[in-house]
């Protein structure tokens, strides 16, 4: 953590929020924003936090249609009881996604399972964020969502054609290892925001994980213009599942995408979102060895993957949970000195204070 200095989360949102706030959006879409960001930055999210959310925003948002502040969702009549569809109409992606895992846990008490599906959507930052929510209330929840561009090349191809595409899983898992289990990852070797994040730096990509613009393996940011997915034909069919999940939502040619300039007449470039949260009870068979619960049985199975010697195995969401930890202890967000400087600029940009170190 040498690296990092804390500032005020008041500090931060206060911030953030006029950010939104000066782009148009309502009081409530900003605070959803400012919400996510937060809370990425509180879990150590160095590629999804706010300076990625507003530069998406500026890119592809608020500043060119692709997203509209205060649109209101419309809920697509269906005849599947536990499942809805929406049309977001472009509002900010956070205070949909925010609202699509709150009515898919309301469905989910209900019937056991729920699911949203949402079109015209605008990219919701960290999926991690939402299901781990989930996660804390008790409930299995799922979420993948096509990127705002594609910038992805297919697994023996030459041309970026997919999205980053994540895939976000959350557990329940808090009585067994004291925090969820979260699955959460890009499904690109790094995400476009790492990209960014390691240019800010001044620090060099992994290897194999992108290329330039003549399809060359570059290590250098700066000169990225595609990314590779992760483990070869494994993760590119993983990448895969996003869009196709998009097409039969009605997403948009993922090449045309957030590139409304391209788009022919009658094509759209918006992207799509997959709410999906289990009710643990709905899925019990209540057969469990020994006399277990099921919250015994989940902590027995997880004790047995960890034993054996594999005890310093690290859990997917425990670096998450740890610097959480740290951010709570010290009584703030974590950022980088750079990462401070370029908020005081968009701070003075908008005639709001900026962040210093406490």
């Amino acid at each position: 953590m040498s690296d990092f200095l804390t500032v005020s989360r008041t500090a931060h949102d206060a911030l953030v929020s006029a950010a939104y706030r000066a782009r148009g959006y309502t009081a409530e879409e900003a605070a959803e924003g400012t919400r996510l960001a937060a809370e990425a930055a509180r879990h150590g999210i160095r590629t999804h936090h706010a300076l990625k959310a507003l530069h998406l925003d500026h890119l592809f948002g608020s500043a060119t249609g692709g997203c509209v502040p205060g649109a209101e969702i419309e809920v697509i009549p269906s005849r599947f009881e536990g499942s809805e569809i929406w049309n977001a109409h472009r509002k900010l992606g956070q205070s949909v996604a925010y609202r699509a895992i709150d009515r898919c846990i309301e469905l989910a008490d209900r019937y056991g399972i729920g699911q949203v599906a949402v079109d015209n959507a605008f990219h919701y930052l960290w999926g991690g964020g939402y299901v781990m929510e989930a996660a804390e209330r008790g409930y299995i929840a799922y979420t993948n969502c096509t990127s705002a561009l594609a910038e992805v090349v297919p697994f023996g191809g030459k041309f970026p054609t997919l999205g980053t595409n994540p895939h976000s899983w959350g557990l329940p898992t808090m009585d067994a290892v004291g925090f969820p289990v979260v699955s959460d990852w890009a499904t690109s070797v790094v995400a476009m925001g790492r990209v960014q994040a390691l240019k800010r730096e001044g620090k060099s990509l992994p290897p194999d994980a992108a290329v330039d613009k003549d399809g060359k393996p570059t290590t250098d940011p700066a000169a990225v213009s595609a990314l590779l997915p992760f483990g070869a034909h494994k993760g590119y069919a993983m990448c895969l599942l996003n869009e196709l999940y998009a097409g039969f939502i009605g997403g948009s040619l993922p090449t045309l995408r957030g590139r409304p300039s391209l788009a022919p007449a009658g094509e759209k470039t918006t992207t799509t979102f997959y709410f999906h949260v289990i009710h643990p009870e709905a899925i019990s068979g209540a057969d469990f060895a020994q006399g277990r619960s099921q919250s015994e049985n989940l902590k027995s199975v997880l004790a047995d993957i960890f034993g054996h010697g594999n005890e310093p195995c690290i859990l997917p969401g425990q670096f998450e949970a740890e610097a959480r930890k740290r951010s709570d202890a010290a009584g703030g967000l974590h950022f980088t000195a750079a990462e401070i400087a370029e908020f005081n600029e968009l701070a003075a940009e908008i005639g709001v204070a900026g962040l210093e170190p406490i």
